[in-house]
């Protein structure tokens, strides 16, 4: 079971949390309690979101397979069209960030597929699903909050709203707390709309990553090979980047030439037949900040190099 306080009812007025949550946000927010009761109370549980969380691809698939969902053709083709169909949003906002366009496109090229897939269940329920009835992850509660604060500071309806099982929404798949923090108003007409804004989506994507600390120039990660098989056991410990690059190579790594003092992390990734290994820097690291797996930072490093081909 996920949830020794799971409820059967469908919608959320009788979970013993719902009270609490009710009090927490007009007590630390000023909400509206009336507001709040009627949004939550038509918050539906689904059960295939509760399923849906528990086996992401990047848990559940070797790299092999996790790469070939992302670096397909098609996915390529709809990547430089729309590179070239916004090429003067991508001018100013490369300019003003530091963020390589070829980079700001893969993320979300690799999220939606440029705004096809940008999910199908009500946002209210995703985050009520999960905050309530997921209790690994006391996020989703935070972002249940976040949400409501989101919708009530920027005029949008809660109920309206959708985006992914784990109530990620829009072009770049914001999370409530990163829209909060990095959406921007890119065209200055007042909205922050990273649904059908572009623009707005694009920019807001380039901030988050300059936010993080994008190093303009620098390189992602650098493929490498092992001269001592026991450094193997140190690969994909960590996201962090937990030993400088001398150090990587006194542990066995083959290192790159005048790369000595930057920070790294190793990692390994499976193919079919064989093991690849990177060895990450700076950037690698900001890329999981967008979504804390070493398969999707290298996804989108490897779309980036592609939409960078004419």
């Amino acid at each position: 079971m996920l949830s020794s306080i799971s409820v059967s009812a469908e919608n959320y007025t009788d979970h013993p949390k719902y009270e609490p949550f009710i009090a927490e946000m007009v007590k630390e927010h000023n909400y509206d309690e009336k507001v709040l009761r009627d949004i939550l109370s038509q918050a539906e549980r689904k059960e295939r979101i509760l399923e849906a969380i528990s086996r992401p691809a990047e848990k559940v698939k070797p790299w092999h397979e996790y790469r070939d969902i992302f670096l397909t053709e098609k996915r390529a083709k709809a990547g430089k069209a729309f590179l070239i169909e916004h090429k003067d949003t991508f001018d100013a906002v490369e300019k003003k960030y530091g963020v390589p366009r070829e980079i700001i496109a893969a993320i979300i090229g690799v999220e939606t597929f440029y705004g096809r897939i940008t999910g199908s269940y009500r946002v209210i329920d995703a985050l009520a699903t999960l905050g309530f009835d997921y209790p690994k992850r006391s996020l989703f509660y935070r972002e249940l909050k976040n949400y409501f604060l989101m919708v009530r500071d920027n005029n949008l309806d809660a109920l309206d709203i959708k985006g992914s099982y784990a109530g990620a929404m829009g072009l770049g798949q914001f999370i409530p707390s990163s829209y909060i923090s990095y959406a921007v108003d890119y065209d200055g007409d007042g909205k922050k709309d990273l649904w059908n804004n572009v623009d707005d989506a694009i920019a807001s994507v380039a901030y988050y990553f300059k936010r993080y600390g994008w190093q303009t120039g620098e390189p992602i990660a650098s493929p490498v090979s092992l001269y001592n098989a026991d450094a193997d056991k140190l690969a994909s410990k960590s996201l962090s980047l937990t030993a400088t690059v001398s150090e990587w190579k006194k542990r066995g790594v083959n290192v790159p030439k005048g790369m000595d003092d930057r920070d790294a992390a190793l990692f390994r990734y499976d193919l079919e037949d064989s093991t690849e290994y990177w060895l990450a820097y700076k950037n690698f690291y900001v890329i999981t900040r967008y979504n804390r797996s070493s398969m999707y930072a290298r996804a989108v490093s490897d779309f980036s190099e592609i939409l960078k081909q004419p």
